[in-house]
């Protein structure tokens, strides 16, 4: 039958609490890794040189390809085969991290490829490096177009990072298990987890929504000229010179 009364007291249980600290904490620390590799795999497969593209390509294709809680299992019990030894923590870290940069490399290699190639060329016009044309012209553009599939992949790592319960990290889910095992109230701790990861993600859901409004203004001239040295010209400006 029902329990109402382990419903509520679970509902505030310091124990599962953590456990939804320790989920946040794994899927904010996963992202940042993914965000590494992703970017790095996007600007390689944007490579000219196909010494940079390959290895990229082949990373995206690879994690992509294999589901995510294999990876998991062989970072922690394959590589230790292999002499690297690695923690649970470490483990899902790496884990959630590198399969999430895969799916962020086409995110980001999307984005940036949506600019118009006129603003690479106009850029390249006035004596633009290529690093100085992602960082100034390209990418706060694109930021535009990733922020929202960006956050959209955020919300499912809160939830895909469920998996690292498979290696014994003490995140949510497994909190949630272990808890059951020892209380048998199945049905009422999994609706608390689920509370909790409900939670998560509409709290995260606010966040997103006011990311996506900030980037999602529009980049005027005066806003770029303020964040590089006075001898380069906005884009605007070079296209208007040229014209003239």
């Amino acid at each position: 039958m029902w329990d109402w009364g382990a419903f509520f007291h679970y509902l505030h249980s310091a124990y599962l609490l953590k456990g939804a600290g320790i989920s946040l904490a794994l899927s904010v620390g996963a992202m940042i890794i993914g965000l590494f590799c992703g970017t790095g795999a996007a600007l390689m497969r944007r490579s000219r040189y196909r010494l940079l593209r390959e290895p990229a390509s082949f990373y995206v294709w690879l994690f992509r390809g294999t589901p995510v809680l294999v990876q998991l299992i062989i970072i922690y019990t394959g590589l230790p085969q292999l002499g690297i030894k690695l923690g649970v923590i470490s483990s899902a870290l790496i884990g959630l991290g590198v399969n999430e940069g895969a799916y962020l490399a086409e995110i980001i290699r999307a984005g940036i490829s949506a600019v118009p190639r006129g603003q690479f060329e106009a850029a390249r016009a006035i004596g633009m490096t290529r690093t100085t044309t992602m960082r100034v012209v390209v990418m706060p553009q694109a930021l535009r177009i990733i922020i929202p599939p960006l956050g959209n992949a955020f919300n499912g790592l809160m939830k895909t990072s469920s998996l690292a319960s498979v290696i014994s990290m003490e995140e949510l889910l497994r909190r949630t298990e272990l808890l059951i095992q020892v209380q048998f109230k199945v049905l009422e701790i999994f609706i608390v987890a689920a509370l909790y990861y409900l939670l998560l993600t509409t709290l995260w859901g606010f966040v997103q929504q006011r990311l996506e409004a900030h980037f999602s203004r529009s980049v005027r001239a005066s806003d770029l000229s303020r964040r590089r040295t006075p001898q380069i010209l906005t884009i605007d400006s070079a296209l208007t010179h040229d014209a003239t």
